[in-house]
């Protein structure tokens, strides 16, 4: 069973964040959950981030609506993780007032990346090294870049930095917020190792290629993903390949994503041994608040589980 952090140190943090007026620190929008989670751990007693992609929309169909551009010109600090990730903001570099500064998460030092999948045979793509911030094309990389808990850790120290250098007034408890979520980062990542040991070896297939840095980091046996990009619709002759796979390898489970319909994943499965799950790499379904990092980490750790390990 995976244990649940109750990340005490927040608790005070957060009711500090919620009882300071709105313009206590610098203006901040964060593109998407994940990084807001991260941002929001790092601004709290000081000010609170604004979130763009509420909801269950998709960062990568979102479209800006004028309340968005007006959130944007009017910020000191915007946080996306890549253009590639968010499609959307590929071109704010050039559109923002001069004095809002633009943070790419993607480019945090000591980031590693790794290279975008392209075929049905994920064990026979790339090399499986990844690459640190700096190496290689932008839109070359896998863009899931918060789905290792030492990726997050890299971009928390970037978050820190560029928070500090906006507000130095502030920058002791930018600081001292971020040594603390670094910790509860590194207990994560232990727990997600013992919650995920069980699980490798068992061969499965996701709806989307977004759960990369998840696999690599703990050891998880992807074997192919119906589609490369949620943009993207899959093939017939995609779907026959992974049919057969599923079939060959006796892959044990098929994962579905909220945006993806369950139909498609019951058509591939249908006639197999395959059990059916969902999984979700945004937190769509999540509230954005301060400890939705380590809810959305827990949550693909728990339902990996589910589906994977043989029911009781």
């Amino acid at each position: 069973m995976l244990r649940r952090a109750t990340s005490a140190w927040l608790v005070p943090l957060v009711l500090l964040a919620l009882t300071q007026p709105a313009s206590a620190g610098p203006k901040v929008v964060v593109t998407i959950k994940p990084l807001y989670a991260l941002v929001a751990g790092v601004m709290a007693g000081v000010g609170r981030p604004q979130m763009l992609v509420k909801g269950s929309a998709s960062p990568h169909l979102y479209a800006l609506k004028p309340s968005d551009l007006a959130a944007l010109n009017g910020a000191d600090l915007v946080f996306r993780a890549s253009a590639a990730t968010e499609p959307f903001s590929a071109r704010l570099g050039q559109a923002l007032p001069r004095q809002v500064e633009l943070v790419t998460l993607q480019e945090a030092p000591g980031l590693v990346l790794f290279e975008r999948r392209r075929g049905v045979d994920f064990e026979a793509s790339g090399d499986g090294h990844g690459h640190t911030q700096g190496t290689g094309t932008a839109n070359a990389f896998d863009g899931h870049i918060w789905l290792d808990p030492d990726n997050a850790k890299a971009m928390v120290d970037r978050i820190e930095q560029a928070l500090s250098a906006k507000d130095p007034a502030n920058a002791l408890a930018f600081k001292t917020n971020a040594t603390a979520l670094k910790g509860q980062l590194d207990s994560l990542r232990a727990e997600l190792k013992a919650a995920l040991e069980p699980l490798a070896g068992k061969p499965y297939v996701v709806a989307h290629d977004a759960f990369q840095y998840l696999e690599r980091r703990y050891g998880l046996n992807v074997v192919g993903a119906i589609s490369i990009s949620p943009e993207v619709a899959p093939s017939a002759k995609r779907l026959r390949a992974l049919r057969q796979k599923i079939l060959t390898l006796g892959a044990v489970c098929v994962f579905a994503e909220p945006h993806v319909d369950k139909r498609l994943i019951d058509n591939l499965t249908e006639g197999t041994l395959a059990r059916t799950g969902t999984l979700d790499p945004e937190g769509f379904a999540l509230e954005p608040e301060p400890n939705l990092y380590f809810s959305l980490m827990h949550k693909l750790a728990e339902d990996l589980r589910a589906c994977l390990l043989p029911p009781a």
